[in-house]
């Protein structure tokens, strides 16, 4: 038994103080008054030490892994190692289920990163799959981030799906003129800032790109439906327009990853579908690509989920920067890393939540004296699985 007191518990509904949380074996057993406790209890005492008692974080959007597997453009390192490597990474900044998002693509223009090729994103993918069969840090699951034009990709797709190897599925179309890149300007200057290339050579990619057959709207369905017959949640990917939403809906997709303007991010609400926005955003004061500002987002009401995107250090950071800066509710924050990406990948029945009968995934949080947020403990599955302080030296050291 495990009992953490003397701490801030995040709940569902609110933050409260004056309670402990105990845990048993793998699962939260109860959520008790701190009156209630006796130090002669048979179990190990943690004290927060005032700071906040969450639920570790779920990030399901996060491309990090690449910069793992692939540190430069010419190199690939060992799948297995990147992913153990990747996940004393991603503890610390308090995620304890990460959904890593490996685009499928038919080529990436962007990039000569190996880790792109599709053999080499399929040896990532299984070995996603084996974390579940031998000692991890974390929880390990797979997005996947399906281009529109990899025609000769979806029967991979498939297959891992049959497998039971993908946890979610998003549909991205990154074709210059629309969507992320309507701008084509943005375009051109993403394009350069991957690869030395001159303004012609951009116009002749910006017409092969335009030209390339994609996905029907059938088989789209089909694959979708496939999907979520499994129990994995389908996402869109830079909604720009409010007709897009109802026509990706029709597929049966309930997440909208980063739409690009308020109005989409709105009617992406009205319409019943989970939105999500990026935290390096939030910490950026806008978006890299010059389209919609997370914060804005979030204090209209208009976002559910925030993911790490590319910078695992932005959710921990973001939910005080959103408090903090913007004003806004500090729970409200926390669910958006919790239980609000929990319920749209249909995990909440086991995770998001300190609750009783959930699994104890669990991180406590301090802010230090200028207000930096660290980690001194991080529990998964009931399982003490890091603690950390930072020194406090009288001198220069």
């Amino acid at each position: 038994m495990i009992i953490i007191h003397n701490g801030k518990v995040v709940t569902e509904t609110a933050i409260v103080e004056g309670y402990a949380v105990v845990v048993e074996g793998e699962l939260i057993h109860d959520i008790i008054p701190e009156s209630l406790l006796d130090s002669r209890w048979d179990a190990r005492f943690i004290d927060a030490r005032g700071g906040y008692i969450s639920p570790g974080f779920i990030d399901i959007h996060s491309d990090y892994i690449e910069s793992i597997v692939s540190p430069r453009p010419t190199s690939l390192m060992d799948v297995d190692i990147s992913l153990r490597e990747a996940e004393k990474i991603l503890i610390g900044h308090g995620i304890t289920t990460i959904f890593h998002s490996l685009s499928f693509y038919r080529e990436d223009v962007f990039t000569h990163k190996p880790m792109r090729f599709p053999k080499n994103v399929q040896r990532l993918v299984d070995a996603i799959d084996r974390t579940h069969h031998h000692p991890h840090l974390i929880r390990h699951r797979l997005h996947a981030r399906f281009e529109l034009d990899n025609m000769d990709g979806v029967d991979s797709l498939i297959k891992n799906i049959k497998q039971d190897k993908v946890h979610l599925l998003s549909f991205m179309d990154h074709t210059p003129g629309q969507g992320q890149y309507r701008n084509l300007e943005v375009f051109r200057d993403t394009l350069k800032g991957y690869r030395n290339i001159t303004d012609e050579e951009v116009d002749v990619i910006i017409a092969e790109r335009r030209s390339r057959e994609s996905l029907t709207l059938e088989k789209i369905s089909e694959v979708a439906s496939m999907a979520i017959e499994k129990g994995i949640a389908v996402a869109s990917h830079d909604d720009d327009h409010i007709d897009k939403l109802e026509l990706v809906q029709s597929f049966g997709t309930s997440i909208s990853e980063f739409p690009i303007t308020m109005e989409v991010a709105k009617k992406a609400k009205e319409l019943g579908l989970q939105t999500m926005v990026g935290a390096p955003n939030v910490l950026l004061g806008g978006s890299h690509s010059g389209n919609l500002s997370a914060a804005e987002a979030i204090g209209s009401q208009n976002v559910d989920i925030l993911c790490s995107d590319y910078y695992p250090a932005a959710l921990l950071h973001a939910i005080f920067e959103l408090n903090e800066t913007y004003g806004n509710d500090l729970n409200e924050m926390f669910q958006m890393v919790t239980l609000n990406p929990a319920k749209a990948v249909h995990l909440d029945h086991e995770l998001g939540s300190i609750k009783p009968g959930k699994k104890a995934d669990i991180i406590i949080i301090e802010q230090m004296d200028d207000g930096y947020p660290m980690l001194p403990t991080t529990i998964v599955n009931g399982q003490v699985m890091t603690t950390t302080s930072y020194r406090r030296n009288k001198g220069r050291e």
